[in-house]
């Protein structure tokens, strides 16, 4: 089935196989398909927006051949997009992979000197933005970048001269880099990771061809196109399989439903939060009226996903691949509820402080981690792996890719004995409190099931001694003497993972990809604006935490 241009469905013909080496090729293959395959609301929600699959390759081709006229001859061929979702984003995505070039995601949510840092480490000689954020730009020193505002005059004027340009994927080759995407670090800087023109289309082609995506899907992109999500797992392998794509300029919890019933969007990608937030929103007994079947993403958990599974009848894939391609985990009949999926060759769970490959681990009746301690570790990739780098950044290459070839993903997992592995967050949210490791996602998990928690961080903060202690933020209804109660009643918490503090919020701070923001959590510490609770030492039971007691 495909849409018409009036909206309604039609058989589909069958899509042209296209070659198969570069992103390139498959934007161009899309040249001559006069099928609908960008649909994008204007902000206001009143206007539609709609582009056919040769559209979209002819804009394509046009901002194609304005690179090759504006990139200067020497330095890498490198553009900046500073947008929200909307059309100018795949049609420059698209453009760049024609001319050989590459696109820059940047993050709007970024301000001042850590955006202008963001650009000129990657070395963007171009910047495509839009009017409702050329105020984030406003006085910054940014040498050497031109400026291109979409939705200008002055923009259209420097398109229409390559109108009548047709795509030319001969410029482009596999290794040609395509993406230079931010990986959101706990600390320092942000990596800008590379993605080349190979390694988008082999993703894309795994994606379409797991999931079976078909020429008449429209995948709905609601999480941010500057971020790799977005686009490796949705835009990919809807571009591979010729599927159309509906954007949202923003994440709308609220919007969702509206959204996909309005595209009849078949499949969607999510991070972070986005799943709760959209379980948040008031139930309705139509909400199983639409044609969405699959979701794929990361960190929406067992218990949202059945929760999803029963009141949309849509079924949710967690699936694990590393920002930087260098390990996957995919998920497959049989998987243990929990478990990402089971280990490919090469996987392993290894000890980051011996080397040494952890234990399987050992669960109670309950399914319960018992052996936390000694089951949790890194996951590395001793097999191939198609990691190609962070921009400018040998160190943090080095620290993924050890001297054996190793890979590092700097995420935490545990295995069970049947080979199935476990998130259990990341090497930055692991805790040491008096000399005993922790992993804050296995905190987390327990303190999830607090009656009054609708969601839940834990990470450390400064022992004045030595080490770390616990500090937990609980979005939600909290009562300091049915914590301590609920805490003596979990028989999996050990003995050092009670929170020493507990910071209560309205709504849990999330970045730009609605994951929790973690490292201002970490910075701001029990001084912050909100109610924080302690536990004084040798103590069972919370009190308020007042100046007195931080001093």
């Amino acid at each position: 089935m495909e849409f018409t241009e009036s909206g309604e469905f039609r058989k589909s013909r069958k899509s042209r196989e296209p070659a198969r080496g570069t992103v390139a090729e498959l934007v161009a293959a899309r040249w001559g398909d006069h099928r609908p395959g960008l649909w994008c609301a204007d902000p206001e929600g009143t206007g539609l927006t709609v582009l056919t699959h040769h559209e979209v390759a002819a804009g394509a081709a046009a901002r194609a051949a304005l690179l090759a006229d504006l990139l200067p001859p020497d330095g890498p061929p490198h553009i900046g997009v500073l947008l929200d979702n909307t059309p100018e984003f795949p049609l420059w995505l698209s453009g760049a992979a024609l001319a050989g070039a590459a696109v820059a995601g940047v993050n709007p949510t970024r301000r001042g000197p850590e955006l202008a840092r963001d650009i000129l480490h990657t070395e963007c000689r171009l910047l495509i933005t839009e009017p409702t954020h050329l105020p984030l730009l406003r006085g910054l020193d940014l040498p050497g970048v031109r400026l291109l505002s979409t939705g200008t005059p002055e923009y259209d004027a420097l398109l229409a001269p390559y109108t009548d340009a047709r795509p030319d994927p001969s410029r482009a080759t596999p290794t040609d880099h395509l993406l230079l995407y931010f990986t959101s670090g706990s600390t320092g800087a942000p990596k800008a990771a590379l993605c080349s023109q190979g390694r988008l289309a082999a993703a894309g082609r795994a994606l379409a061809g797991q999931f079976g995506v078909r020429p008449d899907d429209v995948h709905y992109v609601c999480m941010p196109m500057f971020h790799g999500n977005a686009v490796i797992a949705d835009w990919a392998p809807a571009l591979v399989a010729g599927a159309g794509v509906a954007l949202r300029r923003r994440f709308s919890a609220s919007g969702f439903l509206a959204d996909v019933r309005r595209y009849r969007a078949t499949y969607f990608t999510y991070v972070g939060r986005a799943i709760q937030y959209v379980l948040a929103t008031e139930p309705r007994p139509d909400d199983r009226d639409h044609a969405l079947r699959l979701g794929f993403g990361t960190e929406a958990g067992a218990v949202d996903a059945a929760a999803f599974a029963r009141r949309f009848g849509v079924r949710l894939v967690e699936g694990y691949g590393s920002s930087e391609g260098g390990a996957a985990v995919q998920w497959s009949p049989g998987t243990p509820a929990g478990a990402v999926g089971r280990a490919g060759p090469g996987l392993v769970v290894l000890d980051p402080r011996t080397g040494a490959e952890c234990p399987p681990a050992e669960f109670d009746p309950a399914g319960r981690l018992l052996n936390g301690d000694a089951a949790i570790g890194e996951l590395v990739n001793r097999g191939p792996n198609p990691f190609e780098g962070y921009w400018r950044n040998p160190a943090a290459e080095a620290e993924r890719r050890r001297a054996d070839g190793a890979y590092w993903t700097g995420d935490l997992f545990y295995r069970d004995r049947a080979g199935f592995l476990y998130f259990a967050g990341r090497t930055d949210d692991r805790l040491r409190v008096d000399g005993e490791n922790l992993a804050a996602a296995m905190i987390e998990n327990i303190l999830a099931r607090y009656e009054g928690a609708a969601a839940v961080a834990v990470y450390a903060v400064p022992d004045p001694v030595t080490g770390d202690q616990v500090m937990a933020t609980l979005a939600g209804t909290f009562d300091p003497l049915d914590f301590a109660e609920f805490l003596l009643a979990q028989p999996d918490l050990g003995t050092k993972m009670a929170p020493r503090f507990v910071r209560v919020v309205e709504r849990m701070p999330v970045t730009a990809t609605n994951k929790i923001h973690r490292a201002l959590l970490r910075r701001e510490g029990v001084r912050c604006a909100d109610p924080v609770w302690w536990r004084p030492q040798g103590q069972a039971t919370y009190r308020r935490l007042t100046a007195d007691d931080e001093s």
